[in-house]
Formats: C-alpha cells, sequence, structure tokens
C-alpha cells in the first residue's frame, strides 16, 4: 500500500503522482491509496470481496457528516481475476487497484490507518498510517 495525491490503474500498472507520504494538511487534501496484490493462482477465477476502512489511532472508524447522516469512511468492491495467458501454472498474478478520494473532513493533529481487508482476511501488509498536521499557530 502506498499513499498518494492521486493513483490510476492502466495496462496492468499503477501510476502514481505524489506517492509516498505519510503527513498531510492541516486543510483536507484529496488523497488516493495505491495497492498491489499478489493473488495466488489458485484463487484466480473467482470473485474477491475487498474492504478499505479509514480508523483513528484508537482502531475506531472515522466518521464523517453525509446527506445520509453520520458515516464511517469505507470502501469495498469486488474483483475477479483470470488466469493471463503465457504464464507459468502456480505464479501469483499481479493485481493493482487505486482508489482516489476527494479531500477528506479529517481533524487537524490526528494520526489514522487505512486497512485493506480482502475476503475476510488481513494481508500483511494491508495498513498504511499518516498524521495530519496541526493547525498553523498565526
Amino acid at each position: 500500500m502506498l499513499l498518494a495525491d492521486a493513483a490510476q490503474v492502466a495496462d496492468g500498472k499503477l501510476y502514481i503522482m505524489g506517492g509516498g507520504w505519510s503527513i498531510t494538511g492541516p486543510e483536507p487534501a484529496p488523497q488516493a491509496v495505491a495497492l498491489k496484490l499478489d493473488i495466488p493462482w489458485n484463487e484466480t477465477g473467482r470473485e474477491h470481496h475487498w474492504e478499505l476502512f479509514l480508523e483513528d489511532a484508537d482502531g475506531r472508524p472515522v466518521l464523517v457528516d453525509t446527506p445520509e447522516g453520520t458515516q464511517p469512511i469505507e470502501i469495498r468492491g469486488e474483483l475477479a481475476i483470470g488466469q493471463p495467458e503465457g504464464i507459468l501454472e502456480g505464479t501469483p498474478i499481479d493485481v493493482p487497484m487505486a482508489v482516489n478520494l476527494g479531500p477528506l473532513p479529517l481533524p487537524p493533529g490526528g494520526r489514522y490507518t487505512w486497512r485493506f481487508v480482502i475476503n475476510g482476511e488481513h494481508p500483511q501488509g494491508g495498513n498504511i498510517s499518516f498524521t495530519t498536521r496541526a493547525p498553523l499557530s498565526e
């Protein structure tokens, strides 16, 4: 996982702008979570459910006000991976993912973690944390 200003997937590759940061703010700014999954050969040919959760320093969901009321910041999706031709049987399959978000109204001076889950499991390296700067004194 990598935090970036923006990311996209094209031709099976991740394209990342402003990547590798861990401090932002204090004003809300767009952000992206870039991921590269290694899907085992025997897990191809079926759907995989993934989830991305934003948590505070205490491991609680980060909540934001929405037109539907207060909601946790969570993103979910499905992905299906085929077995590419010409790849040796047993080779893990690279799956790049990019999740772009608009400016999030996070309080300055906080610590946050994106937690990634796939098929109900938390893979190794499935967390990435960042800090929002405290407000600038005038």
